[in-house]
């Protein structure tokens, strides 16, 4: 029998505003058929996710967040090296960043990035943090999780949760992310920083290349800008179409196709074992749904 039912990709953004034009939710069901656009057009906010994954979810669903869980912490063995900030884990790191940013509108994290005490830690544009590499290291393209390394590994490329710079930076995705995850705890389930429960509905931390790169596309053409290339995508995941021709954002096409491949391979009890989660990762870095 199915674990899941029901599963739901978030295609998440970190942007500044009430409403976030990045943000694109998709549902599929275990019985079949194609992915759809959950209230397509209707601009999603942050907390309007949120108010959804506390209240509306199907039964059984596997959440597939497209964002970090959590911050490097294996390569230097703590978030913030030479900070007075000791976490010992992810719940507690999202707990500091929720209540640094609480003055912040819209699970917004700027306040968090601005911090004196972690300013240090990103590159934001204008300067590159001290602390942006691990213990006096070239900074690089900064610190990387575990997982990461996975994902660049099969052909990813993966960037810095540390990194607040560009199109494809996904450090205030990540944070303003970690704040939404604060508040559904205690009402649903994290993996691996909790343990996959035997039912109900679970996050999982999503990386929509993998999605891509198993659906036959390479990391460099990972996004699907047409329908055309959307139903070729699903094709090659045993997916059934969706109906449309012509041009799509990438956004609703990230999250389209990435439910599908949530279909595929959620109820695969050999994706919830990568070889290299180690408890002490899995409480602390999380770990990306996919990545072996």
């Amino acid at each position: 029998m199915a674990r899941f039912s029901h599963f739901l990709a978030i295609d998440w953004s970190g942007a500044r505003g009430s409403v976030q034009k990045g943000i694109a939710l998709a549902l599929s069901h275990a019985d079949g058929g194609p992915p759809v656009l959950v209230e397509p057009g209707r601009g999603w906010s942050r907390e309007d996710v949120l108010a959804l994954l506390r209240n509306d979810l199907p039964d059984d669903t596997l959440v597939g967040l497209d964002l970090g869980i959590a911050l490097p912490f294996a390569d230097c063995g703590a978030y913030f090296p030479h900070s007075d900030s000791a976490l010992p884990d992810a719940p507690s790191l999202w707990a500091l960043i929720d209540d640094i940013c609480a003055g912040d509108p819209n699970l917004g994290a700027q306040t968090f990035v601005d911090h004196p005490e972690f300013k240090p830690y990103f590159r934001d544009g204008v300067h590159t943090g001290m602390h942006f590499g691990c213990d006096g290291a070239a900074h690089g393209r900064g610190r990387f999780r575990v997982t990461e390394h996975a994902q660049a590994d099969m052909g990813c490329k993966p960037y810095s949760n540390f990194n607040l710079v560009g199109a494809a930076q996904v450090g205030k995705s990540s944070l303003t992310g970690m704040r939404m995850l604060h508040r559904l705890r205690g009402q649903l389930p994290v993996w691996p920083i909790d343990c996959l429960p035997s039912n109900g509905s679970v996050v999982a931390e999503i990386y929509t290349s993998l999605a891509a790169l198993e659906a036959g596309r390479s990391a460099s053409k990972a996004k699907m800008r047409s329908f055309e290339a959307l139903n070729e995508a699903l094709a090659s995941l045993g997916s059934a179409q969706v109906a449309g021709t012509g041009p799509i954002d990438d956004h609703s096409s990230d999250a389209l196709l990435t439910a599908a491949w949530l279909r595929k391979a959620g109820n695969d009890s050999a994706r919830w074992k990568p070889a290299s989660l180690t408890p002490d990762l899995a409480r602390t870095e999380g770990w990306t749904f996919g990545a072996i």
